[in-house]
């Protein structure tokens, strides 16, 4: 079975073409303005990759909804389309790309496969907010969690690369991109993760605030003078890195920490301060931790926020060898010999988990 993945983000679409043994047949990156891609442009890069026999896509939120992955249809595209207000960046351009792709290919099935489903099943300890009833009993408000498809196949891959099954294992995913969330993961299952309500909570990340009081935003609001829709931009667009450096590039931030640039330095020790404290946070709500995972464009590929998260965690039982670390590919162990924690580093393959979603679904 030919699999067809399509990830829409905010700024970018990708695509790739997955065959019988899930290798890379043909890929596409599609630039996208505030989510959306040219109709045009997306048919003809369908044209050029070749036929798919199914198609999955990637679609962040599945609100209380969608626990798991689920067919296309025109019920499943009316629930995607209520659950906009809850990722109004996202939603709209997977619902987007999902009716070309349909109207593309009307012969091959399509799959939605959710970013909230591998942490639907949170404890309530995890997953509800101290707020009151009234509220929780009229809104959707739970810890949601996301990159779910993310941390569902670092989990799988480090089982493999270290020869035991995921479920007798305690690990802490860090998916460290753009977008950053950190994922608790015992008997399999997710039981903890940073990102809540909407992906704004957590982790420092390229352009977004992570976590910050919220009578700091109701001061802001109250008596800063900012009004609402100001602070929802700053929060999402001009915070983290970039509010803090100036960039949202992590390999910006850390050349110019190494030169002493005092923004780039303070921007460094923060991200690396809220990493290895909630890296913390997330074995606490395990009683423990046995593997820790790196993925994401920043996990994999930034060596000083490896090393200087793990120099922190010592007492968790994380300590890397410094020189695999430093010349890392994935997929690699860059423990040290004798750390009781293995931290492994893993590329980041959402369309993997995509595809391995679509054929339990089409029963392939």
């Amino acid at each position: 079975m030919r699999i067809l993945t399509v990830n829409a983000g905010s700024s970018s679409l990708k695509l790739r073409l997955l065959g019988d043994a899930d290798e890379l047949v043909a890929e596409e990156a599609l630039p996208a303005e505030r989510g959306a891609v040219a109709r045009d442009h997306l048919e003809a890069a369908l044209r050029r990759m070749g036929p798919a026999d199914a198609v999955g896509h990637r679609v962040v939120h599945g609100g209380t909804r969608f626990h798991g992955p689920a067919r296309v249809d025109d019920e499943t595209i009316a629930a995607l389309e209520s659950l906009t207000d809850l990722a109004p960046l996202h939603q709209p351009a997977a619902i987007s790309a999902l009716r070309v792709v349909q109207d593309a290919l009307p012969d091959a099935p399509g799959v939605v496969c959710f970013d909230t489903a591998f942490h639907a099943g949170l404890p309530a300890a995890a997953a509800t907010y101290a707020l009151p009833r009234v509220w929780r009993e009229r809104f959707p408000l739970r810890r949601f969690g996301f990159h779910g498809l993310s941390h569902a196949y670092a989990t799988r891959r480090a089982g493999e690369m270290l020869g035991r099954d995921p479920r007798t294992l305690r690990l802490v995913t860090c998916h460290l991109g753009a977008g950053a969330s950190l994922a608790a993961v015992r008997d399999g299952r997710s039981v903890d993760t940073t990102m809540g309500f909407t992906p704004m909570e957590g982790l420092v990340m390229a352009t977004r605030s992570g976590t910050v009081d919220p009578g700091l935003l109701l001061w802001l609001i109250e008596h800063g003078g900012l009004d609402v829709g100001e602070v929802s931009d700053a929060l999402e667009h001009r915070a983290g890195l970039v509010g803090l450096a100036g960039t949202a590039d992590m390999r910006e931030v850390l050349a110019r920490s190494e030169a002493g640039d005092r923004d780039a330095v303070v921007a460094r020790d923060v991200y690396l301060h809220r990493l290895r404290a909630l890296i913390a946070a997330m074995a606490a709500a395990m009683d423990g931790l046995d593997v820790l995972v790196f993925t994401g464009g920043v996990g994999e590929n930034a060596a000083v926020i490896r090393q200087r998260a793990a120099d922190g965690l010592g007492f968790l039982g994380v300590a890397l060898d410094v020189d695999a670390n430093a010349r890392a590919v994935p997929d690699v162990d860059v423990s040290a010999p004798d750390a009781r924690v293995r931290t492994l580093v893993v590329r980041a393959r959402e369309d993997l988990e995509i595809a391995r979603e679509v054929r339990a679904v089409l029963g392939d």
